[in-house]
């Protein structure tokens, strides 16, 4: 199976208008991710429950969670 390989464009014409649409779709998804990327992480979260360290361990912390997840519902 030999295909040539045109450019970018060639190939979305030559596509149904449906496929066209999921692939100009599945574009802005990868542009998207590339801008969400950027920069260096923040880590926000950090130290959110620094107030519960001598309460709990980590596996008891675990459990509390789990408890306090099931009681919100």
């Amino acid at each position: 199976m030999s295909h040539q390989i045109g450019s970018l464009d060639e190939l979305m014409k030559k596509l149904p208008l449906e496929h066209q649409r999921k692939l100009r779709d599945f574009a802005e998804l990868l542009l998207g991710q590339k801008e969400h990327r950027r920069g260096n992480p923040r880590f926000q979260w950090a130290g959110a429950l620094s107030e519960l360290r001598n309460r709990y361990d980590s596996v008891e912390l675990q459990h509390q969670i789990s408890r306090w997840r099931i009681e919100g519902e």
